[in-house]
């Protein structure tokens, strides 16, 4: 039994190497300098805050001298694509277009600078370490463009939220159109790091079922538990779920052959579940 686990998490892992980034190393202080966004619940009134696209691109931070990974790596980046960028901190996601995460991944994963970032920009969401609200610090980087025009920086556009209604009309809207989500943030809120209720992510998910055909090690502080679960989807197609699991269910994991039921945000282009997360035993097994 343990040998064909084993067996099946080792393909799993080979499945998503493609969804590495493998990167120069970085001094460990870079990752933990990024603004985290935490999940908006429909009780939080975020009148008079502002939206913005939630981008599925790959998040990058420039330091006034190098572009930055959230894990901390440095990109391999040519020298013509950050020619002009501003001597202060930008944060944001390096992004082509909608729906084309897996595309930017292969541009950025690569050890060497090459052609392939010219279809990439820069869409900046934050300018950290500067006083005042939100729209103050991107009026600093607003400023220097106004004088060192780039074409390879956007700024993502911020619109006033009028309420709950207007929130969740602007998140269909962007969805019909491909997006991944919206991002609604506090003006007001002073720049900080780490996950704030200043800032919060708001998806529209999908969920359905799939069996458990075995499990994938847990690593680190989940050593000795189970990491993540190996599920088999209706029409055929594997996929590994660990978020969502509290510590119960990694010591305990649902029976090989149980149904369960997750939510996902849309599909790969090779037709995985995007960002799987455990919901809850399906029903009938729970009953």
């Amino acid at each position: 039994m343990t040998r064909c686990l084993f067996r099946i998490a080792g393909m799993a892992g080979l499945a998503f190497l493609g969804c590495f980034i493998v990167l120069q190393s970085a001094s460990a202080q870079a990752k933990q300098d990024m603004l985290l966004l935490k999940v908006w619940q429909p009780s939080q009134q975020v009148k008079g805050w502002l939206m913005s696209e939630k981008l599925d691109g790959v998040r990058a931070r420039w330091d006034g001298h190098r572009l930055i990974s959230r894990g901390g790596h440095i990109f391999a980046v040519p020298e013509w694509f950050t020619e002009g960028f501003p001597p202060f901190a930008v944060d944001g996601e390096l992004w082509s277009k909608r729906g084309d995460f897996e595309h930017i991944v292969s541009i950025v994963r690569r050890k060497k600078p090459h052609a392939g970032w010219r279809q990439l920009t820069y869409q900046i969401f934050e300018v950290p370490d500067q006083t005042g609200g939100l729209l103050a610090r991107l009026q600093i980087l607003k400023d220097y463009l106004s004088m060192h025009p780039n074409t390879r920086i956007r700024i993502i556009k911020q619109t006033a939220c009028h309420g709950q209604k207007h929130l969740r009309a602007h998140l269909k809207q962007l969805v019909a159109l491909g997006a991944e989500g919206l991002v609604v943030r506090n003006p007001a809120a002073i720049y900080q790091t780490g996950r704030s209720s200043d800032a919060l992510k708001v998806k529209k998910y999908l969920d359905t079922e799939c069996t458990v055909v075995g499990y994938k090690a847990g690593k680190g502080k989940l050593t000795g538990l189970t990491g993540a679960l190996l599920c088999r989807m209706n029409n055929g197609t594997l996929t590994s779920i660990g978020s969502g699991l509290n510590q119960h269910l990694r010591s305990k994991p649902p029976a090989l052959g149980q149904i369960i039921t997750f939510k996902y945000y849309g599909l790969t282009k090779n037709g995985k579940p995007r960002h799987p997360v455990f919901l809850r035993l399906w029903r009938r097994d729970v009953l």
